[in-house]
Parts: C-alpha cells; structure tokens; sequence
C-alpha cells in the first residue's frame, strides 16, 4: 500500500524545516504544495532533494493544494494521500495511527478529529472557530446521517482512487463544505481518528472580509448550499436545507 504526506505550504518558513524532519520519521514520501510562499519558504524547499514539490506561482488557496495533492497522488500511482498542516498543528506522531486504519482496508476516507477524544493536553480554539465548527458538524450529521465530531480538520487520509472522481474544485479554506457532500454523494466509507487539539497562533487569519465569523459561516453555508443543488439529499425537502442554512448562520454572531 503506497502512501504520500501532502502538506499544504503558505508561508510558513518558521516551522517548515521542523516539521519536515518530524515527517521524515515516519514516511520518506513527502509531497509539498507551496501556495506561492513569500518569505523564503518556496526557496528552502526547491533546494531540498528529499522531497517532492509542488508550486503555484500565487497564491490560490488552502483548497487548491489539497486538491492538486490528490491529483498528484493519482498521476503519480500512491493507493493513498494525508494531508496535513505545515504549522505545528498536526502532530507527525500521529501518521501511523492514519497507516494503522489505511492498512485494516475498511474506508476510503479517514478524518482526523480534535473533539471525538478529548485530552488534557488540548488547548482551546478560538470561540468563533468553535462555534463554526460546531454547527457545520450538526449540519453534516442531519443532511447525511452521520455522527462526525470535527467537520473542518485538515488532517485526514484519503485514498486516492475513490476521491479523484470527486472532481473537487473549492480552491479556499470552505473545501470541507465541497468534500463532504461529495463523499456523501460517492458513498465513500468514512471513519474518524483522535487527534489533539493544537492551536499555535490563535490570532491567524483567514484572509480579507473571512477573518469576520459571520460572513465566513455564510460563505460556508452558500458553497454547501450549491453542493446540494448539485447533489440533492432526497430524505430533505429543498426548503429544509434552507431553513436549517439560515438558522445555522444566525447562530454565528458578530
């Protein structure tokens, strides 16, 4: 079973160096995506020869490199791609408890998850990121029967074969809200795994008018809302997805 670390990178020349030795560790296949880095990080890591590399001349978004890792893990014959954050947030240890559950054969998409087991150790997230991710979560659940705990971690396991056909094209921070309708729709077999909850930098930012929770939370709901155009939910009624879309973001105050 082949398996490539894909890590998305924007900037993040103060943990690439570590983080790549921690990785290292536990997979020799490592996949940087550089989102158009402007601090040095595109240049430390085009005079690697240890990994392979990615390079959007600007930058188009954490969405996009997910993405483009998928694609290259297909060209390139992996069985499976995880994805993980460049910034110390997802913790390399936890790679193989991902093979772990790759090897038992049993799912085609493997969630990392902050909040199914909580720990001691966790720090706490940013009340409006909580908030957020809450009410996405409940949404996920009661559009597809689903009991997730974390709807937004970018540290999941994909494989690779089952997610290309998804045609996956949301290039920002709302790809979950494109991914998991169309897990959903695929009927791909879907499990999650306890990670700990590491927040860095509570202060980072989404970017423009996205830093304000509302108007992300809506931007959200609008990007799951036209997913299910595209793939309605035949147990709900147009008009439920609506109600519950405008409850959810009223429930995310400014």
């Amino acid at each position: 079973m082949s398996v490539l670390i894909a890590i998305p990178v924007f900037n993040e020349l103060k943990y690439v160096e570590q983080v790549l030795a921690k990785v290292k560790q536990f997979s020799p296949e490592i996949l940087c995506v550089d989102d158009g880095s402007t601090d040095g990080t595109a240049e430390l890591l085009a005079r690697r020869g240890d990994i392979r590399l990615l390079r959007h001349d600007r930058n188009q978004g954490y969405g996009r490199s997910v993405i483009d890792a998928i694609h290259y893990a297909g060209e390139h014959r992996f069985d499976w791609v995880i994805t993980m954050d460049c910034d110390e947030q997802h913790e390399p240890e936890m790679i193989p408890h991902f093979l772990d559950l790759i090897e038992s054969d049993r799912w085609d998409l493997i969630s990392g998850s902050r909040y199914l087991a909580p720990r001691d150790d966790d720090d706490l997230p940013p009340g409006d990121r909580r908030s957020i991710n809450l009410a996405v979560t409940k949404v996920m659940n009661v559009l597809f029967g689903w009991k997730l705990t974390d709807a937004f971690c970018g540290f999941k396991a994909h494989r690779v074969s089952p997610t290309v056909p998804l045609m996956l094209d949301e290039s920002g921070y709302a790809f979950p809200l494109q991914l998991w309708p169309r897990v959903a729709a695929a009927k791909l077999r879907i499990s999650e795994l306890p990670v700990r909850l590491i927040y860095n930098d509570a202060n980072r930012s989404f970017g423009g008018n996205l830093d304000d929770a509302y108007i992300r939370m809506k931007h959200y709901l609008e990007v799951l809302h036209r997913e299910l155009q595209r793939e309605p939910i035949a147990s709900l009624e147009p008009e439920e997805c609506s109600d519950c879309f405008s409850c959810t973001a009223e429930a995310v105050q400014r």
